[in-house]
């Protein structure tokens, strides 16, 4: 079963993490959301965070995961928000089980096939590994020449954790990742539609979600929204979180 955090008590919200994140990459939304009578459901996927890790790897069975969920947790029908990895699962989520889900939110990622494009993060991950790092300092340190951008260094310092001997090592499943990095920008099926109410979300200087993709997504959501976020790339929650945090309240009626 998957690990979640489960904050406030509610209709349920479940969100779904990007690639090499977590729950807890969303819990200050989590909080601010649960204030507002939602049951808020922190998923990690499996190979991430606190879950399970598996060979298994793909959309199919991550969004049966995602049900597995659900119904261990007795929620018959859900709010359900995904960013990148977890966005596409959602979309699978709501493609194969529709009569599950209420409402659906999509963060900068599109249906279409992505070309693998984390494998410098993956070797640098498995670089920190080989380095047997005893603080994050040290972790961070190493980085920092690799990934300037302190946003992106800091999300890869969260998946850091202490083993027995107190060396840091990556919590996710890297060698999986780095064997097969095609799984993840997998194209999801085109049929059935989903006609579940969904907003997708992108950020302008994202090219996750360019306006050629548009068409295609408009043909799969008959009950299609769009919302565009200025001065954001990829990780738009995280650099416009108010405009962001807006966007879902208005689509929720939070």
């Amino acid at each position: 079963m998957l690990h979640s955090n489960i904050i406030g008590e509610g209709k349920p919200l479940l969100i779904l993490h990007g690639f090499l994140g977590s729950g807890d990459n969303w819990k200050t939304f989590a909080k601010k959301w649960a204030e507002r009578e939602r049951s808020v459901h922190l998923l990690d996927a499996r190979n991430h965070g606190k879950s399970f890790h598996s060979e298994e790897f793909s959309y199919e069975v991550m969004s049966q995961d995602v049900l597995d969920y659900t119904d261990d947790q007795g929620i018959e029908k859900f709010d359900l928000l995904g960013h990148s990895m977890g966005g596409k699962t959602a979309q699978f989520v709501a493609q194969q089980f529709p009569e599950r889900v209420d409402r659906l939110i999509v963060v900068d990622i599109a249906s279409k096939a992505y070309p693998p494009h984390h494998t410098e993060i993956l070797e640098a991950l498995s670089e920190v590994n080989e380095q047997q790092f005893q603080s994050r300092k040290e972790a961070e340190e190493f980085l920092t020449p690799l990934f300037p951008e302190i946003g992106l260094r800091q999300f890869l310092l969260k998946n850091l954790e202490r083993n027995n001997e107190g060396i840091l090592s990556v919590k996710c499943n890297l060698s999986l990742f780095r064997s097969h990095p095609d799984r993840i920008g997998k194209a999801l099926p085109e049929e059935p539609k989903i006609h579940t109410p969904t907003l997708f979300i992108r950020g302008l200087e994202s090219s996750y979600v360019e306006d050629t993709d548009l068409i295609t997504l408009q043909r799969q959501y008959p009950n299609f929204e769009l919302v565009s976020i200025p001065n954001a790339g990829h990780w738009l929650h995280a650099e416009q979180p108010n405009v962001f945090g807006e966007a879902v309240a208005k689509f929720l009626n939070l």
